[in-house]
């Protein structure tokens, strides 16, 4: 059931990841230059409360935290973001190969 749930939460992201890389590539067309989304401008405008409570929050508890890796994962496009997290979520929900090999398989 993990694993169900951790493909489907990775699909929808890798879904995300590619309307994000449709929606740059229109605008990037219609400007005749490279526009890419960063994901932290995609996460104020979709929850903008949420957003602000997550600053102070990570800000008051690790203020080195929020330097060193929240800002560049926000400042990162948005379809890299999706992408890598859902292909790692898809990394996790593989099925284990088995121990014994293929040896055992046969039996």
């Amino acid at each position: 059931m993990i694993r169900f749930a951790l493909r489907l939460v990775g699909l929808a992201l890798l879904a995300g990841a590619f309307a994000a890389a449709v929606i740059d590539g229109a605008r990037s067309l219609a400007d005749q230059k490279i526009e890419l989304t960063s994901t932290g401008w995609v996460i104020a405008h979709a929850f903008p409360a949420k957003f602000a409570q997550m600053h102070d929050y990570l800000v008051s508890k690790a203020p080195m935290a929020w330097n060193l890796a929240v800002v560049n994962a926000l400042y990162a496009p948005a379809i890299l973001d999706l992408a890598v997290l859902g292909a790692l979520l898809f990394y996790l929900a593989r099925r284990r190969p088995d121990p014994l090999g293929p040896a055992r398989r046969g039996r």
